[in-house]
């Protein structure tokens, strides 16, 4: 069966399913998947080189804020 975010399991009742994707230099860039929902991706072209950061309500499971933290410029 398939789960939420590609997981091997599925998560428990009253709990949110995640998956953090690290990228490979600049061949394949990261992704955040939460609950079944892509939130950052190369495909949605908000991603960017350093920390990328998605916000979540962590009752709702809404989206609050997507954004990246460049590390290497500062």
């Amino acid at each position: 069966p398939r789960h939420k975010c590609g997981n091997q399991k599925s998560c428990s009742q009253n709990y949110f399913a995640f998956k953090i994707v690290s990228g490979a230099a600049n061949v394949v860039g990261p992704s955040i998947c939460f609950d079944g929902r892509v939130l950052m991706s190369s495909v949605k072209n908000n991603i960017g080189r350093g920390l990328n950061i998605a916000l979540v309500n962590g009752t709702s499971g809404q989206l609050l804020k997507a954004d990246t933290f460049d590390m290497y410029s500062g």
